[in-house]
């Protein structure tokens, strides 16, 4: 059977949150300057910086999806609370500038995770399944895209297709060993993956905190920009799976593919 009209508004509604523009250009949108910008303002040995602490981020996430993220009834996601929190630790970002990351991204990443866990809880995600704690943290890799974009296929179901084998290998593999070897190959597979995508969401947020003018509040604004953005491409990617859950993923593709 077909989707029925509210499912079809469902998927209309998730395609708009895949394919919104940018992390960078809703960055650039708020703060009016090109995230060029900052990326120039960056000292040197940046790049390296981001792709530790991302690592690093990513790897305390898992431990606490895996380990702390429980089941509770249907509810409507906390978003707000959220991003209060976040916005918080922006503050302290914005006034110490990149030296800060390595402290404040691993509590951004945990908070934007659990924000992401009560959206999936309220699609009807059984969160003490490993494939959906994973599930979460492919969010992270979710950029959405950007302006000029023509190609259909150039976002959300890319990035859902190269990280497949890697999640689907590494929920086997945490639901036979738990945490006993998280460095396991299969796991590590999967952050890298994950981690190539988050990196470039990092570098932007860094980038527009590096611009002197944003300072502590700039910080918090840019942190708020952050996980707003992660909550959006929380609620389009678990409404798909809830979809597919439902009626398959290829009528599910095929439909959203088709939609204007």
């Amino acid at each position: 059977m077909g989707l029925a009209k509210a499912e079809t508004d469902d998927l209309r509604y998730a395609k708009t949150l895949l394919e919104n523009p940018s992390l960078a250009i809703k960055i650039t949108d708020l703060i009016g300057v090109p995230i060029e910008t900052g990326l120039a303002l960056l000292p040197k040995g940046a790049h390296r910086l981001v792709n530790r602490v991302t690592k690093s981020s990513l790897e305390t996430a898992l431990r606490f999806a895996l380990t702390t993220m429980r089941n509770r009834p249907r509810a409507a996601a906390s978003n707000r609370v959220h991003k209060f929190a976040v916005a918080a630790t922006g503050a302290s970002g914005g006034a110490l500038g990149l030296a800060a990351l390595a402290v404040e991204l691993p509590v951004s990443t945990v908070i934007m995770l659990r924000s992401i866990a009560d959206v999936a809880r309220s699609e009807g995600e059984i969160i003490k399944a490993p494939e959906t704690k994973l599930a979460c943290l492919e969010v992270f890799a979710l950029g959405g895209r950007a302006r000029g974009d023509d190609a259909a296929e150039s976002g959300y179901f890319a990035v859902r297709a190269t990280l497949a084998k890697s999640l689907s290998q590494a929920a086997h593999y945490i639901a036979e060993n738990g945490l006993a070897r998280q460095a396991a190959p299969a796991v590590a597979r999967f952050l890298a993956r994950v981690g190539a995508q988050f990196e470039l969401s990092v570098l932007e947020k860094a980038a527009a905190q590096a611009i002197p003018v944003l300072g502590a509040a700039g910080g918090a604004i840019v942190n708020t920009v952050f996980i707003d953005h992660f909550q959006s491409m929380a609620r389009g990617h678990f409404i798909m799976r809830r979809l597919e859950r439902a009626h398959g993923l290829e009528l599910v593709k095929e439909d959203y593919l088709r939609l204007s």
